[in-house]
């Protein structure tokens, strides 16, 4: 009920209240077709086949598996979920998540160990049509530097003279003297 790894300022541990769990599908329960949980936090320790539907958060445990469509606004994945996702916030994958199929978030963290296989699109973002248009382009300003490799004039070896472009030192790993 409540967290005890929080500590306050002086080093004590402090007492937290942790996320209530209004709704729980227990470790080997199998439920087939919708759940609408409204604003309330759901967590799943069996399996789901079908439609959850939460305006909370929505709990896959490292025992839960969902196979279907998922609409929350937080989705957190200890477990494993297949099928379409449409989470109006955060989607959370845990080390030992996985997730497989349509995503659409608001923000995604993945920890180390975590799976995401399918495509992932971001609320908000629009598709444009040139691909270019989607990354931008450096600007000189943006160009990181580093002192370690100076830029060097380019030499222009059918006369000797040096060209007025320049180029880092690093393009060229070694000259050679003719």
């Amino acid at each position: 009920m409540f967290n005890n790894n929080a500590t306050n300022g002086n080093g004590k541990k402090k007492m937290e209240p942790m996320q209530a769990v209004h709704t729980l599908l227990g470790k080997g329960t199998v439920w087939k077709g919708d759940i609408h949980s409204g604003p309330n936090s759901i967590r799943i320790e069996g399996t789901v086949e079908g439609t959850i539907h939460s305006e909370g958060e929505v709990t896959v445990a490292p025992t839960g598996i969902v196979k279907g469509t998922i609409h929350a606004k937080h989705l957190i994945v200890t477990g494993r979920v297949e099928g379409i996702f449409k989470i109006a916030e955060c989607l959370e994958i845990h080390g030992t998540g996985w997730v497989e199929g349509e995503v659409e978030v608001g923000s995604l963290v993945v920890d180390e160990g975590g799976t995401l296989q399918g495509s992932c699109t971001r609320r908000g973002v629009t598709k444009t049509k040139d691909k270019e248009a989607e990354v931008p382009k450096p600007r000189l300003a943006d160009k990181p530097s580093d002192d370690r490799f100076p830029e060097r004039p380019v030499i222009n070896t059918a006369n000797g003279t040096a060209s007025p472009t320049f180029e880092p030192s690093y393009a060229k790993p070694f000259e050679t003297k003719k």
